[in-house]
């Protein structure tokens, strides 16, 4: 496509001229007469810069719900798994069991295995059911936040995925942690 152009004597020449000649006619003084429109104009580079703002305004707005999704499914594992605060309640429990026992000289075997282990056990699960429900209750809201705020705006499927990724592993780690607290599952062994 041959563009024509008057340069600075004033006789036109036929070719395709660059942008970089574009501007260095413009510097010039030259006119620069094109044929056919432009692929960019001036009109259409305002469009664009208008929707990467928009993007970027509707961007941001899911930043939260997102990083609360990853957070619900974070505290969901995180109860299934173990947590250091967990382990280290439990540890301390067990200290008190055994200061508790060795103070007492007449105390049974039974009460020493409960003492030292089963309120050891009982309180590592309240600290996972405590996870398990912070996972529960912070997938609920990141999943029911669409109706509260804009609805109009669609939640993203991964937000979606993760949260009840994370709901799913909140009910999980719940229904374990009361197992075990309960000594339903993996109760201590009998002493006699």
């Amino acid at each position: 496509m041959g563009t024509r152009t008057a340069d600075e004597t004033g006789a036109e020449t036929a070719g395709t001229t660059t942008d970089d000649e574009r501007a260095d006619l413009a510097e010039a003084g030259a006119t620069d007469e094109v044929t056919e429109e432009a692929p960019h104009s001036e009109e259409h580079d305002d469009e664009p810069a208008a929707e990467d703002g928009a993007a970027v305004a509707d961007g941001s707005a899911g930043v939260g719900q997102g990083a609360g999704a990853v957070v619900s499914a974070v505290l969901g594992f995180v109860s299934l798994t173990g947590s250091w605060i967990g382990t280290l309640a439990g540890e301390r429990q067990s200290v008190v069991g055994q200061l508790q026992t060795s103070a007492s000289s007449g105390t049974t075997v039974a009460r020493r295995l409960e003492a030292i282990y089963g309120d050891a056990w009982q309180t590592t699960a309240l600290w996972a059911g405590f996870f398990a429900l912070a996972a529960l209750v912070t997938g609920v809201v990141v999943l029911a936040r669409p109706a509260f705020g804009s609805p109009a705006r669609p939640q993203a499927a991964w937000i979606k995925s993760v949260s009840w990724a994370g709901v799913a592993l909140g009910v999980i780690g719940l229904l374990l942690a009361v197992l075990k607290y309960t000594d339903a599952l993996l109760g201590l062994p009998s002493a006699g």
